[in-house]
């Protein structure tokens, strides 16, 4: 079966976007540490504060255990930033929520990551939104 070579485009594109994603880890983890937390709990606080949820589906959106994710619930929990409460929809189902520090300090953070939003400043609305699309075409 012959090789088959990727064209010279497709090779750029991939290496760009592997600059792009180290890029923001590394802008991530330095807004994390900024803010005394490690890049997997500023990811689990940032989660939160769009909706509380239970730790199984933290523990999905990360892709890792949920006994990982247990232990980053507990060390935000002792900072103050998150809460544990019974799910309304199953009361033996607990969900992780920030409180109103949490939320604030998840909002600070977003606020810090310039990163993206610098060269997306860059773009005219038509090319973001293009962008956006072709990246969600990418993900399928």
């Amino acid at each position: 079966m012959p090789s088959r070579r990727a064209d010279p485009v497709t090779v750029e594109v991939v290496e760009l976007i592997g600059d792009v994603v180290a890029r923001y880890h590394m802008e991530y983890e330095e807004a994390a540490a900024r803010h005394q937390l490690t890049g997997a709990q500023a990811k689990v606080l940032t989660l939160l504060s769009l909706e509380p949820l239970p730790m199984r589906r933290i523990a999905q959106k990360l892709r890792c255990e949920p006994s990982n994710v247990t232990g980053i619930i507990d060390r935000l929990e002792t900072r103050g930033l998150v809460e544990r409460r019974p799910d309304p929809a199953d009361r033996r189902v607990k969900l992780a929520a920030p409180t109103e520090e949490g939320a604030e300090t998840a909002e600070r953070l977003r606020e810090s990551l310039d990163f993206a939003r610098e060269p997306l400043a860059g773009l005219s609305a038509e090319e973001r939104t293009s962008l956006r699309d072709l990246l969600k075409r990418m993900l399928g």
